[in-house]
C-alpha cells in the first residue's frame, strides 16, 4: 500500500515513421550480427542510405505505425493530468518593457504600408517593414535609436522604483507577519 499521491508519468512522446524505420533495422542488425560493433555516426548513414533506398510501399508500413504512435500519445495526452509548465504571470504594475528602434520603426511604417496595400496580411506587412528597416541607412535609423535609447533610460528608471517599492513591500509583509508571531508567543508566555 502506497501513501500520498501516486506518480502519473508524462506519455511516451511519439516519434516518426523514420524513427521507427531505424529501430527495426537496429533490431534486424543486432540478430544477423550480434558480435559486430558500428559506431552511432557509422549506423546512422547505413540507416539513411536504407531509408533511401526502401521502396515506397515499405515506408508505408512505417507511416502507419507513425500514425498509430501519434494517435496513442495524443489520447494518452488528454488523460494525463500530471503537472503541466504554467507560464509566469505579468505583474500589472511592473513598467512595460521598451520598443527596440525596429518596433518603432514599424509603427510609423505600419499604417502607411496598410493603406497602399489594404489586402496585405500582417505578416506581409511585418516583412516589407523589414526590407524597408535593412535598406534604411544608419543616418535614417539615428531617430529611432536614440527615441528607443530614451525610451530604454526611463524603463531603467521605472524598473528601479518598482523594485524598490517592491522589496519595501516585501519587507512590510514579512515584518507584520513576525509581529503577529511574536504577538502570539507573548500572549501564551502571559
Amino acid at each position: 500500500m502506497t501513501m500520498g499521491k501516486e506518480v502519473q508519468l508524462r506519455p511516451k512522446v511519439n516519434v516518426s515513421s523514420y524513427i521507427h524505420f531505424l529501430l527495426n533495422y537496429r533490431n534486424k542488425f543486432k540478430e544477423q550480427q550480434p558480435n559486430a560493433y558500428l559506431g552511432f555516426k557509422e549506423f546512422s548513414r547505413k540507416c539513411s542510405e536504407k531509408w533511401r533506398s526502401i521502396s515506397k510501399h515499405e515506408k508505408a508500413k512505417y507511416e502507419a505505425l507513425a500514425k498509430l504512435d501519434k494517435a496513442r500519445y495524443q489520447e494518452e495526452m488528454m488523460n494525463y493530468v500530471g503537472k503541466r509548465r504554467k507560464r509566469r504571470k505579468r505583474d500589472p504594475q511592473a513598467p512595460r518593457r521598451p520598443p527596440s528602434s525596429f518596433i518603432l520603426f514599424c509603427q510609423e511604417h505600419y499604417a502607411q504600408l496598410k493603406r497602399e496595400n489594404p489586402s496585405w496580411s500582417v505578416v506581409q506587412v511585418a516583412k516589407a517593414t523589414g526590407k524597408m528597416w535593412s535598406t534604411t541607412t544608419d543616418v535614417e535609423k539615428k531617430p529611432y535609436e536614440q527615441r528607443a535609447a530614451v525610451l530604454r533610460a526611463k524603463y531603467q528608471e521605472e524598473l528601479a522604483v518598482y523594485r524598490r517599492q517592491r522589496s519595501l513591500a516585501r519587507k512590510k509583509g514579512l515584518q507584520s507577519t513576525n509581529n503577529r508571531r511574536r504577538g502570539k508567543a507573548t500572549s501564551r508566555r502571559s
